[in-house]
């Protein structure tokens, strides 16, 4: 069994409230949960009207394939036009 851990770091670039950051968040996570059934959280950042911090997780039998999977979602979320990615990091356990 592979577990693969993604934490993102992004930027809300258009909402000035938390309400508007809120909803971009929302919606991200629940595409990003249901095109790869991985799960996806919010975990950091809370407070931030504009600063944003994903945890992502994924397990399967294929290290490889989790990479990939991984990859995939990261791809998904630099093409978000509300959001801009600042940084991510993927762990293999």
């Amino acid at each position: 069994m592979h577990v693969g851990v993604l934490t993102v770091n992004l930027e809300v670039t258009d909402a000035l409230t938390l309400k508007d950051k809120r909803q971009v968040v929302r919606s991200l996570l629940a595409r990003i949960r249901h095109n790869f059934n991985v799960s996806a959280a919010e975990v950091g950042q809370l407070n931030s009207h504009t600063m944003v911090t994903f945890g992502i997780a994924a397990v399967a039998n294929d290290a490889a394939y989790v990479y990939g999977l991984l990859a995939k979602v990261v791809d998904l979320i630099e093409h978000e036009s509300r959001a801009q990615l600042i940084d991510y990091a993927t762990e293999m356990v």
